[in-house]
């Protein structure tokens, strides 16, 4: 598996996680709580992206 496979994978896994708790963040009956796990699964989905989207070459 290459280096993209493996990022790719990972920030797939890294989205369903974050579905999940804005799922739990749904069912939440504390505001705070639902807070909390809604900003956990906002994290989640920025690191979530691939970086680089300029596909790593630098204009000059």
């Amino acid at each position: 598996m290459s280096v993209a496979d493996e990022f790719g994978a990972r920030a797939q896994q890294m989205r369903q996680k974050a579905e999940q708790l804005e799922q739990a963040a749904e069912r939440a009956s504390d505001p705070a709580e639902r807070e909390r796990l809604k900003e956990k699964a906002r994290r989640l989905q920025e690191q979530s992206k691939m970086p680089g989207d300029s596909g790593g070459i630098d204009p000059m």
